[in-house]
């Protein structure tokens, strides 16, 4: 007994308990200066222009479909004159290619007045008035929204006729009141809907449009969309 319990505290002396160090991570110093006036810390950078890096290089290519080129021969001016002397753009028309090619030059100034005029070309081959898609190149919170109405709801023959009517309504009527209360522009185009406005008004027109799809009735909308844009109008 007393030899065993001998080796059994030879054994405890010998085993000596490492020691574990608690690693604490070291936080970063905070700054504790004055923040008053934010604007002096603010580092201040020049604007980029177009022509630096490879926007210079880029080219968008938007192409025309048949039913836009007699459109697109007729407000030529009317595209050419904004995207050449405000954006100070480089365009041009390739008929042998079907599409219209827009550059930046090398008095560019704004970086992004090549994706602008994109948008504006697009919104007029999309089947928009000249006027309707200036607005693009002069506000910067107008938007292009493109749907189908077999998005909203698969129908096929007569169904997706009448759903299309629906939605233009007795000449046309239906279609102006959308745009009219909800400060939109719309196209109807077989069955793909463009719409163009700002953020908010474009989901106003987006929701009656695909009610009427669903199969509600137009009074039934319009009431929805006035209440809709009061509260809006309210809360601006």
């Amino acid at each position: 007994m007393e030899a065993g319990t001998s080796t059994k505290t030879h054994a405890e002396e010998d085993f000596v308990s490492t020691k574990t160090k608690s690693r604490k991570r070291k936080q970063p110093s905070m700054d504790t200066s004055d923040i008053s006036n934010p604007s002096e810390k603010r580092p201040h950078f020049k604007p980029l222009k177009a022509v630096s890096g490879s926007v210079s290089k880029e080219i968008r290519r938007i192409p025309v479909p048949p039913h836009r080129y007699t459109p697109l021969q007729k407000d030529w001016l009317k595209i050419f004159t904004p995207i050449v002397e405000n954006l100070k753009l480089n365009v041009r028309f390739v008929a042998k290619k079907r599409q219209v090619e827009i550059k930046a030059g090398k008095e560019t100034d704004d970086i992004g007045a090549l994706q602008r005029a994109e948008d504006f070309v697009k919104a007029f081959i999309l089947g928009f008035e000249v006027d309707d898609s200036l607005a693009l190149l002069r506000l910067d919170h107008l938007y292009l929204e493109s749907f189908d109405v077999t998005d909203v709801k698969p129908l096929k023959g007569d169904h997706l006729a009448r759903a299309i009517g629906r939605l233009a309504g007795k000449n046309g009527k239906t279609k102006f009141t959308i745009e009219n209360v909800t400060t939109t522009r719309i196209v109807l185009a077989d069955s793909k809907i463009h719409i163009l406005g700002s953020y908010q008004n474009i989901q106003t027109a987006r929701r009656a449009i695909c009610n009427l799809i669903l199969g509600s009735a137009p009074s039934k909308v319009y009431g929805q969309m006035r209440t809709v844009a009061s509260r809006s109008a309210s809360r601006i």
